[in-house]
Parts: C-alpha cells; structure tokens; sequence
C-alpha cells in the first residue's frame, strides 16, 4: 500500500519508525511459503528449527504434521516437542496445539505447522494464525508454514485456476506482518514426481491428485502467485527501511512507475502508456494527482475529467492518488523519492514560450531535479471521443465580466479615495492606496482580476497622480521608479494574496468535511440497530456529495433496497442488474460504469477488509460523471465508516445468534441429561415393583407387598415432583407466572412444608424457628411453600445422615428475612451465584447424587416473582450452606380484626 504523503527529505517517516518500534516489542514471525502441497516447507523449517538449536536458541515444536514421511520425521529428535491438547468433540479426541503449555514454557522460537488450519470447537481461538498472533505478542518468535492457496486476497484467484474453492484462509495482514518470507519451491515435474512416488499422498489420493489439482500447468501458475506476492512483501519491506531510515530515494532494486495527470485531455492515454511502461518492466504503478489551490475554482469539466483519468488507472489494474500541494514539479519528485519511484511519466508541456518564462514548466522542473529518477516525457497526441464513458474534451473555462468589473470598481474607488488624500500625502504614497485596491481584488475576485487592478491601477496611478498630470507621460525619475516599483509589487501582492485566499478556502472546505465525518462516526458509534446505520449513512452520503442515495443489502439470495434518501424503493430492471451484479462481482456497475452503464444510478461496492457488505447507488440529474476526485475520496470515507458500522451491527447480532444456539445446546443437553436420569430411575423402579407384585403378589409376604407398595407410591411422587419443576419452569421461562399474592404469617406456610417432606427428612432432624410476632407477609402461598420444599430437599440430598437442618425467620429493615440451614460440605465460592442457574449443579464429587438443576432456578424464579430476592453463602461457625430469603413487608400491617 502506497503512503498517501510523502515526508521531508532527511527526515524518518512516523508511520515506519512506529512499525520499527511495535516490531521490537513482538516475537518475529517467519513464514515458509510454498506453491503447493508437498514441496517440502515442513522439512525447511524443521531443519531451520534444528540449525537454530545449534546456535543455542531454546526452540520447541508446537505442532507440526508430517503425515508419515520418514525424511520429515527424521528431523525431529532432539526438538523438545510440546505435549498436544486432546479436546473432545463428537464422541472422538481431536489433538491441537497446546497453547497455554507452549505461553507456559516460554521458548525463544516455537514451530508451528500448518497456519492456515481451523482448530477443534473448544479451543481458545477458532483459527491457528490467531493462536501465532497471540505468541508473537506475547514476545515469542514463531516458524510457520502456509501454501499460497490459503492467502485470503488471492482465494479467488486460485480457484479460477484450479476450479477448487479453498475453504481455510489467512488474511493477508498476517503475511504483511511477517519478518521473513522463505519460498519453498520445486519445479512442476519434480513435484509431480514426488506424488508419484508416494511421498506426498498415498498412491491411489496422488493419482487423483496428479489429474486434477496437480497438472503441470496448475502448478505453474501457482510458483507465479507465490513469487509474486513474496516479491510484494519484499517490496513493502524495502520501502519502510528507506522510509524508517530517511534514505533518499530511490533505490533501484526493483521498477515502480508513477504517472502524473492533470485536468488535460490527454490524460487517458499517458495511464495507457504508464500501463503498458509497467507491464515491460513487470513493476507496479500508481497514477498521481496533484491537487494545488488551484482546485478550488476549477471548473466541473476539469474535476470531471481528473476523476475520469484515476478510475481509468483503478480499471487498469493501477492505484489512483490525490496529494495537497503547492509545487507541482517538487512534491511530484517528493513523493516519488519517498515511496521509491523510479520512473516518472508526464505529458509534454503544451503552454506557449512565454508563459514557461513567466508561470514555469513541470517538465522542465522535474527533469532538472529528477536526480536518479527517469523522467518519461509523452506526447499524448490521443484524444478521447466524447461518447466513451461520459469523458470528453475539456471545456475550455468561460469568462466571466462580473470580477473584473469588480476590480474595476476598486480602482475607482481607489482613485476618487486618492484624490482626497493628495492635499496631505506625498503622490508616492498614493500608490499604496491603489496597492489595497489590488489586495482586495485578489480577496474577492481572484488572481487574474487582480492582476487586471494591477494594470488598470498603474495607469490610473500614472495618470491622475504622476506629473505631468492626466497624461501617461512621467516627467520625473523618481516617480518613474516609484511606478515600476508600485507595478512589480502590485502583480506580486497579487499573486501572493490569490493563492493564499485560494489555500484558505481550500482549507475551509477540508475542515468542513473533518467536521462532517467526524459528526458521521459518532452517529454511526451510538447506532444501536441496523436501520439506525442504515437511515444515517444514506442521509450523510446525500448531504455531503449532493446527491440522491439507495442503500442496498444481501437478502434472501438476491440484494435489495434498506434505505435511501431521499426515500425512493423502486429500481427499474436496468439498475437491479447493476445492483447485482455490483454485489456478485465486488466491482462499480451502471452509470458511468464499464459494466451495465445504461443504468440511471451508478452501484458502488459497500466493504470492509473482510468481505462485502451491500451496495450503494448514486445518482443525480445531472449529465457526466457522478463523482469528482475530491467527491470519490469523501465518498470511500463515508462507505468505510458505514460498512464498519454495518459489520459491527452484523457481528453483534451473530454473536448473540451463537451465544443463544449454544445456550439453546447446553439447555437441551441438561435437559436430556436430566430426563434419561430422573424420569428413567423411578420408571425403573416402579415397572420392577410393579412388576414383582404382579407376577409373584400371591407368595409375597404382606409386608413385603407392602414395601413394593411404598416404593412405587415414592419413586411415583419423586416423578411427579420432577415433572412438576419442569412445569414451573416452563412458566417462569415463558413469563406467565403471575403471584396469587395475599397476606400470610410465614410460619404456617414454613408449617406446611416440613410436613410435606416428612419422608425426606427421615434421617434428618429439623429445628423451626419462626418468632410467632413476625409481621405477616404479602406472597403466593402456594409458591412460597413450594420454594421452602425445593431449599429443605436440597439441604437433605447433601446434608449427612443424622445431621440437623434448620429454619429461622426474624424481621429486619422493612424485609422478613428466612433461612434454610444445614450441616453439608457446603457450596465452592465460584459456584455461589451460578447454583440458580438453569440445569446447573456443582461438580460431582465421589457421591453422585440425583438432581436436575432445576429446584433452585425454580426457588429463584418464585421469590423474584413475588418481589423477593434468594442468595445463597456458606456458614462461617462449620461447614453448611445457607439460603437467605428476604422479603419486603407490606407499608402498612392490617389488624387481626381486618383480616376476618
């Protein structure tokens, strides 16, 4: 990626000193590259591994695969090798690296095979780059492999080659970021070679290989990819030394072709030329633009005609820059220095003899300074036809009377303002009376109507003032040099003050749209919905690019209108094509497009680094290119903040989608779980009481009819209750549990509980402690009762035999405070809180106990109904655990007499 400014010469850039530093504070990364499977990047880095051990290095082998190949395996002795993580999943052990063990061991390098594999469900990160990553920045160097199939941009790419879609990928920041990049390669023929000797796949997989994948020229053309995207990094790489070194450039490693165009209609044809000077040279290009205050009055021809120039170089596979600038010829040969052009093509100078002696020449300029850059200077004689594409032949600009009637005016004023000043100013002070009126000019009217003031102003300063007066005669030497003086300092004031108003108005307008995007991005950033980011974007687009906007979104396998402003939902077949095809192929279409132009609107992709987004349509009712240079660049700020935004709403959403389905899985696991233990066991129980009794009742004894009896009236209301929490929990899950809340003194209900569980309190004593001067409480009888049950079985299930557990109540603080109290091991610290979890129990000790998990979600569920809360903590005296309910008392406690 080309920097979008240049620096200083002899002086470092900030951008590449802050990626110097931010790289001595990680590990280095160093990637073994190859074209294919097979050609043996596993066997380099082990062998780098093991040379590296030589020198003394600690290195450790965090995973790598050698599928079976002796060679590879032979170069694994005396590599300590991390244990790997067995993860289970599908009723089978995967094996991955172990991350935390390698972070644990903390070795100077690390190998890591296969960067692009997709880790078990269950590890810490999905994919194994991200697993590198967090080694590097952990300050851990790391040996990596990858084949170049699995580089994310060029995904496509390989699969119009191959005709296989690789479904594991790696961004290529991660190769962008890499240290070194080792090609690993071997010719076609010796490749194929190895497959068919078994040394990549098995005989029969090799032969099918060899067939499909494999060809000789598949092959090929991967070798090109690889080099050629090593050669990028390198590229890269090269170019931050100069820059982080301030080197002067260039260096001439490599080619690098800049061309330089302007609003003339010959630009079309230098990018042609720039295209195919590139292609000789294999090097990489860029078409440059030079945007000087000038911009500001340019006409919409000339703006139209940049912006057809730059999309002309993006289409040809170049990249398209506008730079703010005030020295046409110096910051051309500044940015070229900086970012290691070594060519330079511009257009053959088309100005007169004269005004070269007086404006100058880029050409010229740039040729005399170019030092070790070569200067291509083209003719351009093509000329574009008018119909291609919207461009045609720039206008020339129209002139206009009004500012230099303007300036005409200042003179006058001048002049009838001097007249009275004569009687006490010397007549060559009077000059700086017409020097304001040529300031002014330039203020308001521009440059050229201030050099007309300057002019105007000489003669009526010569004529009006200068003796002998009201001729243009100048009778003395003095007054002639006080006129040329005047003269020279009026056209330079002039220009001076032009350009300055120029750049001030050009830094307004700048400030504007900082203001305006920045305003755009805090919008975006409180944006809670879709629609929200949605509404915002196609509002901000419209009022900052004076235009009319439709945003479009994938949907159901087609792409369709979300929003637009103004509101505006039907597209004519014509623009559903081009929205469509946009949206497929990741590419501008209709109006003014090289594909579907016979749209009425013209649809830009909306992206972000990852993937597409949607699609934005523009259009207006004007004739032309929809979007100057300055407009295209707003435009991609404004679409890259909103296609952020979008994915950011995206994300949220699909994590929220997950976090259900896995609460959705865990949920029906519980459930499942719990249903094959509890409704299984006393089914059990029952069909083999109930079995014994009806085929031999006759020869049982009475009393043990009458266990087999009890047992399946007990294990029959173990069901029931079971089946009940399912019940309840179904109605607090659905939100229809609606308190019958009435008042009632909280020991007939505390009362009615230790009855119902009399059988689970057989080897349990029970101590109630419920002061009959409680206030009474508003609650749901039933419920409460229900919940004081579910707290006194809990405490039996994990309280020992023979041990007590009690119940006392006390008010305190406008709140009837009770607690359930056992003798039990009491609840581990971390599973305080998630213990009313749904289907949650504590870890299972060597005592497995029957349960669900749902009796204390159910307890939970009734006390916050009835306007209660339930915690749960463990005894401070002995081991226990305490459950603590509290609920509010009534404002005003109704007498006895009003209760009857």
């Amino acid at each position: 990626m080309l920097d979008d400014v240049s620096h200083p010469e002899g002086r470092p850039s900030p951008e590449a000193l802050l990626q110097a530093a931010a790289i001595g504070t990680r590990g280095r990364l160093k990637i073994f590259l190859g074209a294919a499977p097979g050609v043996g990047k596993t066997y380099e880095m082990l062998i780098a591994g093991q040379a590296a051990r030589a020198d003394g290095i600690d290195v450790v082998v965090g995973i790598v695969e050698t599928h079976g190949r002796k060679e590879t395996e032979s170069l694994l002795p005396g590599l300590e090798i991390v244990p790997r993580a067995r993860i289970p999943y599908k009723d089978q052990i995967l094996e991955e690296m172990d991350l935390d063990a390698v972070i644990a061991r903390r070795p100077a390098l690390v190998l890591v095979d296969e960067l692009a594999h997709t880790n078990a469900p269950g590890s810490r990160h999905p994919k194994r780059y991200l697993d590198v990553q967090e080694l590097l920045d952990r300050g851990i160097d790391v040996f990596t492999t990858l084949n170049i199939q699995h580089v994310e941009s060029l995904n496509d790419v390989v699969a119009q080659i191959t005709r296989i879609r690789v479904r594991e990928t790696v961004p290529d920041s991660i190769i962008d970021r890499a240290d070194d990049i080792e090609i690993i390669d071997i010719t076609p023929d010796d490749l194929i070679k190895r497959l068919n000797d078994g040394k990549v796949y098995l005989p029969t997989t090799a032969k099918r290989a060899v067939a499909n994948y494999f060809s000789p020229g598949n092959l090929t053309a991967l070798r090109e990819l690889a080099l050629r995207r090593t050669a990028q990094r390198v590229d890269d790489q090269l170019l931050s030394h100069m820059q982080a070194h301030a080197i002067s450039g260039p260096w001439s490693a490599g080619d690098r072709v800049l061309v330089c165009v302007d609003q003339q209609a010959h630009g079309p044809s230098l990018v042609r030329y720039a295209r195919r000077q590139a292609d000789r040279l294999r090097a990489t290009w860029a078409a440059l633009h030079i945007e000087t205050g000038r911009a500001a009055t340019s006409s919409e021809a000339e703006r139209d005609q940049i912006a057809t120039t730059l999309r002309l170089a993006e289409q040809l596979g170049g990249e398209a820059l506008t730079i703010p600038g005030q020295d046409v010829a110096r910051d051309i040969l500044r940015y070229a220095t900086a970012n290691n052009f070594n060519h330079v093509v511009i257009g053959k100078p088309r100005k007169s003899r004269w005004r070269e002696l007086l404006v100058g020449s880029v050409s010229h300029d740039l040729i005399r300074n170019a030092g070790d850059i070569s200067i291509h200077v083209i003719s351009g004689e093509e000329r574009e036809p008018s119909s291609e594409r919207g461009m045609g032949v720039v206008e020339p600009r129209r002139f206009e009377m009004k500012p230099y009637g303007l300036a005409l005016a200042y003179v006058a004023i001048a002049t009838v303002f001097g007249s009275l000043l004569t009687r006490v100013l010397d007549v060559r002070n009077i000059a700086l009376v017409f020097l304001m009126a040529v300031l002014t000019s330039a203020v308001t009217a521009g440059f050229g109507p201030a050099l007309f003031a300057s002019l105007i102003g000489a003669l009526a300063f010569n004529f009006f003032f200068l003796p002998p007066l009201y001729t243009l005669d100048i009778g003395d030497p003095e007054s002639v040099i006080a006129f040329f003086f005047y003269l020279g300092v009026a056209v330079i004031a002039s220009n001076l003050t032009a350009r300055v108003q120029r750049q001030a108005a050009a830094t307004r307008q700048r400030a504007r749209t900082t203001e305006d995007l920045y305003l755009f991005s805090k919008k975006l950033a409180g944006a809670g919905t879709l629609d929200d980011v949605l509404w915002a974007t196609a509002h901000q687009m419209a009022a900052m690019l004076k235009l009319r906007v439709v945003i479009l979104l994938p949907e159901d396998d087609t792409i369709a209108v979300r929003a637009g402003y103004p509101p505006d939902d039907t597209l004519v077949d014509a623009d559903i094509a081009a929205a469509r095809w946009a949206w497929e192929h990741d590419r501008p279409a209709g109006r003014g497009a090289d594909t579907l132009p016979g749209a009425k609107r013209l649809y830009l992709p909306l992206k972000t680094g990852r993937k597409p987004v949607g699609v934005v349509g523009l259009d207006d009712d004007r004739q032309g290119p929809l979007l100057t240079p300055e407009q295209r660049r707003l435009f991609d700020a404004l679409a890259d903040q909103a296609a952020i935004a979008i994915e950011r709403i995206e994300l949220v959403a699909d994590v929220d989608r997950a976090r259900l389905a896995a609460e959705a899985d865990r949920l029906r696991s519980a459930l499942l779980t719990s249903i094959s233990h509890d409704l299984k066991t006393p089914l059990a129980a029952i069909m083999g009481a109930a079995g014994t009794l009806r085929d031999y009742g006759g020869s049982l004894p009475a009393s043990d009819q009458a266990d087999l009896l009890a047992t399946v009236v007990d294990e029959a209301e173990r069901l029931n209750r079971f089946i009940g929490n399912l019940l309840d929990m179904t109605r607090i899950e659905s939100g229809a549990m609606i308190p019958n809340a009435s008042l009632h003194y909280v020991g007939d209900i505390v009362g009615a509980a230790v009855r119902r569980a009399t059988k689970i309190l057989t080897n349990h004593s029970i101590v109630v402690d419920i002061p009959s001067a409680l206030p009474m409480v508003k609650l749901d009888a039933v419920l409460f009762e229900q919940v004081l049950f579910n707290l006194i079985d809990n405490a039996a299930k994990y309280a020992p035999p023979g041990s007590t557990i009690r119940i006392q109540g006390w008010a305190d603080g406008g709140f009837l405070s009770l607690e359930v109290i056992d003798e039990g091991p009491g609840i581990p610290p971390a599973d305080l809180e998630r213990i009313f979890d749904i289907f949650y129990r504590v870890a299972k000790t060597d005592r497995v106990l029957a349960g669900t998990g749902l009796g204390l979600t159910i307890c939970r569920g009734f006390v916050e109904a009835m306007g209660g809360t339930i915690t749960a903590m463990n005894r401070s005296d002995r081991s226990g655990a305490i459950f603590l309910i509290r609920l509010p008392l009534p404002s005003e406690t109704p007498e006895m007499d009003d209760l009857r």
